[in-house]
């Protein structure tokens, strides 16, 4: 998110999720060939050692270095990238870099919870990736419970997710994150719950009812992840859509005893699903939307982030032009405003 220009945060989140899609067609075709579960997880685990080598070729984060007062590692970035692009920085722009003195110290995730508004805000973030990760790990699973081929079914699940990721690239940058967010989860909720009138006999249409339901938990999955960064300050990001993606891990964990409920009633699950979806999308619209708005670096921004407090701020700092982006004009100097953001990055 943060080695792209604000205009292009919403294309790097999605694309990437096309990648996770493109994982799930290869764990069907690898389950399709191997039938041996251990020798299945050995090959789907080896391939992730190739992560390893992104220590070495990854830069860190230029905002993260600046709110940590790591001023010097900042430039030698941007150097860097002003090499690699053949872009000549002036030297008074090095010497202006914004730094955040007082987050030397390091900041944690705990200390959101110090800010009543943003620590609320990350609760019902934490909650939001639980269902997501929940009903999207649940509704994968239950593929083998909606009858035919669990193959079939499997591979279904995860075309869904193309014409969802697409309808993302389509919409977030004219609905906003938030809309299409509450609209996905509660789509979703509505399908999965309509599952539960549906006679045994009527298979294909609980797999359609199903699916409908998997592609907008996907859509909203995809939208969690971009909101989630832009909405936690810089100095917690990390640590904020990590400790998000721990509540989401939790969530997928226990998406496998829900689905045990079907022995009691077999519909139990896809309402369960289906509640906890509507629920989470209505509270969804109390995140702030984060299109075309500048995104808090310091805990304090992250308190005042969408309030007119906050926006009457930012418009003092910067003079924006229509869009939402930056003047060209503007003298303030900050590593978001200046001609280097949409160059890319080279590696370390």
């Amino acid at each position: 998110m943060e080695m792209v220009g604000p205009t292009k945060r919403m294309v790097a989140g999605v694309v990437c999720q096309y990648f996770f899609t493109a994982g799930y067609f290869i764990t069907a075709i690898f389950a399709y060939f191997i039938r041996d579960w251990r020798m299945l997880q050995i090959a789907l685990s080896l391939p992730g050692l190739v992560f390893l080598s992104y220590y070495w070729f990854f830069p860190e984060s230029i905002r993260w270095l600046l709110a940590r007062g790591r001023k010097e590692e900042a430039v030698e970035i941007l150097r860097k990238v002003a090499k690699e692009n053949k872009v000549t920085i002036p030297e008074e722009m090095y010497e202006g870099l914004c730094s955040e003195e007082s987050s030397k110290a390091g900041t944690n995730i705990l200390q959101v919870f110090r800010y009543p508004r943003l620590g609320l805000r990350a609760v019902n973030i934490f909650f939001s990736w639980f269902v997501n990760s929940g009903v999207y790990y649940g509704l994968s699973l239950n593929t083998s419970n909606l009858g035919g081929n669990d193959y079939l079914n499997f591979a279904i699940s995860g075309a869904v997710e193309i014409p969802a990721y697409a309808f993302l690239l389509f919409s977030l940058n004219r609905l906003g994150r938030k809309a299409v967010l509450c609209g996905c989860m509660l789509a979703g909720g509505f399908a999965m719950s309509a599952c539960a009138f549906i006679p045994d006999d009527s298979t294909w249409l609980l797999i359609t009812l199903s699916m409908i339901g998997k592609c907008c938990i996907t859509a909203s999955y995809g939208v969690i992840y971009i909101l989630t960064a832009e909405n936690f300050p810089t100095v917690v990001r990390n640590s904020g859509v990590g400790t998000s993606s721990m509540f989401a891990r939790v969530g997928g964990i226990l998406s496998y005893y829900v689905l045990d409920l079907k022995d009691i009633w077999k519909p139990l699950p896809l309402l369960i699903f289906g509640g906890l979806s509507g629920i989470a999308g209505f509270l969804a619209l109390l995140i702030p939307e984060t299109l075309n708005r500048r995104l808090p670096e310091t805990l304090e921004d992250g308190e005042a982030f969408g309030t007119s407090a906050y926006d009457k701020r930012r418009t003092s700092l910067n003079e924006f032009d229509g869009s939402g982006e930056p003047n060209s004009q503007n003298q303030n100097i900050e590593f978001e405003n200046n001609h280097v953001k949409n160059h890319k990055l080279p590696n370390s």
